[in-house]
């Protein structure tokens, strides 16, 4: 059984230009100790979509037009805010995109590490004390038990990241999101950050729905991609099938705009490729293929038609009519 079932889910914006489709009508699901990737240019519903599976979705002006968000068999989106807040950051947990403005800047590493292990676990405050200084020193902080008195301006990028990990692996979940974890970071720091999640991730036997738009992560962490494209899923499979034999053109581009070194004669250069183009505002209406406009394999059918999610028949699916049966 799936840990987690997103079935047909939609999700609109108002905005002053009109309703804004952010998410629609997206599949997938992620099993118990499974690393799935979320993928995508920005702007294509990753994070709404994980907003929504947190009953974070601010309305107004949001709306979940239909679907479920099914957790263990239980539908997400028929819930009271107090169950929701008992799953919140407990058997589900978050780790956001950018920890400055994620952590509160007027309470200490130490005050936020501890309360949601006092909130959800019943713990005293000199056990959850220990038990954020213990996971202060294994997402290696420094001197940690110093930094539990700390505030977050005064950690660097990098520390203020790991904190938001200690904070989202204290109370072991069942599921972790983590939000373009990374982008924020140096490259180094990155791989730290990365080996560090999947280390811990291994240790409380959690599941991980990794959203990124850097595919170098997705090659080196999930087990499953699904990608995104202007709210809907246009391709998913597993990582190693995903790279080798990318059906969707709009795949195919993201991997093609990952860096490579060429070798020429006595030099070494890396080339960039692009997909034309940019990502369709979401208050405008498509009546074929969102991608259409920017790829070079469209025919007529793409642009009057959109096409459904398929099952290839070896369970990769894709939304393309190249691949229609």
């Amino acid at each position: 059984m799936d840990l987690l079932h997103i079935e047909n889910l939609s999700i609109r914006f108002n905005t002053p230009e009109g309703p804004a489709r952010a998410v629609d009508r997206v599949d997938f699901e992620l099993g118990p100790g499974e690393t799935l990737g979320l993928v995508g240019e920005s702007g294509c519903g990753k994070s709404v979509t994980a907003l929504s599976i947190l009953g974070l979705i601010p309305n107004p002006p949001g709306t979940i037009e239909q679907g479920r968000i099914l957790f263990s068999g239980r539908d997400l989106l028929t819930l009271d805010q107090a169950s929701l807040r008992h799953i919140r950051g407990n058997t589900i947990a978050m780790i956001f995109q950018e920890p400055m403005t994620s952590l509160n800047p007027v309470l200490t590493i130490g005050r936020q590490v501890t309360e949601p292990l006092r909130a959800h676990k019943g713990l005293n405050k000199q056990q959850s004390e220990q038990e954020a200084l213990h996971w202060l020193e294994r997402v290696k902080i420094p001197s940690a038990k110093n930094h539990l008195r700390s505030y977050p301006h005064q950690l660097s990028g990098g520390m203020r990241q790991r904190v938001m990990i200690a904070m989202a692996m204290a109370v072991k979940p069942n599921i972790l999101i983590a939000d373009e974890p990374t982008t924020a970071l140096d490259v180094t720091i990155q791989a730290q950050i990365l080996s560090l999640m999947l280390e811990l991730r291994k240790e409380i036997r959690s599941s991980l729905l990794l959203i990124t738009h850097d595919m170098g992560v997705v090659a080196q962490m999930a087990d499953r991609v699904v990608v995104m494209y202007a709210g809907q899923v246009l391709e998913q499979a597993e990582t190693q099938e995903l790279f080798q034999t990318p059906l969707h053109p709009y795949t195919q581009g993201l991997l093609k705009s990952m860096p490579r070194l060429i070798r020429q004669k006595d030099r070494i250069s890396s080339r960039l490729s692009e997909i034309r183009g940019t990502v369709p505002r979401l208050t405008q209406h498509i009546p074929g293929c969102k991608f259409a406009a920017r790829c070079d394999s469209a025919f007529a059918r793409c642009r009057e038609q959109q096409p459904d999610l398929k099952d290839t028949g070896t369970g990769h699916l894709v939304r393309c009519w190249l691949h229609a049966a």
